[in-house]
């Protein structure tokens, strides 16, 4: 999780809830309370298919790595692509 957060400049409140629970974690991570989480999933999934159909799997012929799309590729530390 740590590269979504220096990805986007955002803390883990970002796209997890608060628990509601005292007795609990200050965080609920399994809640999707949060829109932030279910973008997150949708942009995690658009990155993935744009790398499998664009960039094979993360190597050319030579077997050497090659770089690929990923959150700080359009994020670059803020929350908002593009900013």
């Amino acid at each position: 999780m740590d590269h979504f957060k220096e990805a986007l400049g955002v803390k883990c409140r970002f796209c997890h809830a608060a628990s509601k629970d005292s007795n609990s974690p200050p965080l609920d991570f399994e809640s999707d309370e949060k829109p932030e989480k279910n973008i997150a999933r949708k942009m995690y999934k658009m990155t993935a298919k744009i790398n499998k159909k664009y960039f094979n799997y993360n190597s050319n012929e030579e077997g050497e790595p090659i770089k690929t799309v990923e959150c700080m590729t359009c994020h670059r530390g803020s929350e908002h692509p593009g900013m």
